[in-house]
C-alpha cells in the first residue's frame, strides 16, 4: 500500500503523452504526405486538356481529345475512343504543345 501513494501524479501523464506523440508522428509521416499526393492528383486531372498523353489507372495510353466535367474522353487506338472518369487518370506522359499566346493566357489567369 505504501507503494502506490509513492507513485506521484508525474507517471500518469506518460502514458497520454506517448499517444499525442504517436498520433503527432503518424499525421507527419502518414496522414499529411497522403493529403499532398492527392492535391497534386487534383490538379493534374483538372489540367487536363485535348492532346495531352495520359495513362490509366489501369495501365492504358491515350491521347486527351476532350473534357467534360467528370470524364475524358481517350483515343486509345487511331480512330478508337475511350471515356474515362476525370480520376482513372493516373499520370501526364507528355503535355501537348499550347500555341504562345495560350500558354500567355494561362499564366496571367494564374496570377490574378
Amino acid at each position: 500500500m505504501h507503494y502506490a501513494a509513492e507513485g506521484g501524479g508525474a507517471g500518469s501523464f506518460t502514458p497520454i503523452l506517448m499517444i499525442a506523440l504517436l498520433f503527432g508522428v503518424m499525421y507527419f509521416m502518414m496522414i499529411r504526405p497522403q493529403q499532398k499526393r492527392r492535391r497534386e492528383a487534383e490538379a493534374m486531372q483538372s489540367g487536363l486538356s485535348a492532346g495531352d498523353e495520359v495513362v490509366t489507372i489501369g495501365g492504358l495510353y491515350g491521347t486527351v481529345t476532350g473534357v467534360e466535367d467528370d470524364s475524358v474522353l481517350l483515343e486509345v487506338a487511331p480512330g478508337v475512343q475511350t471515356r474515362f472518369a476525370r480520376p482513372a487518370i493516373a499520370r501526364v506522359v507528355t503535355k501537348a504543345e499550347r500555341p504562345a499566346e495560350t500558354a500567355a493566357e494561362e499564366t496571367d489567369a494564374v496570377k490574378e
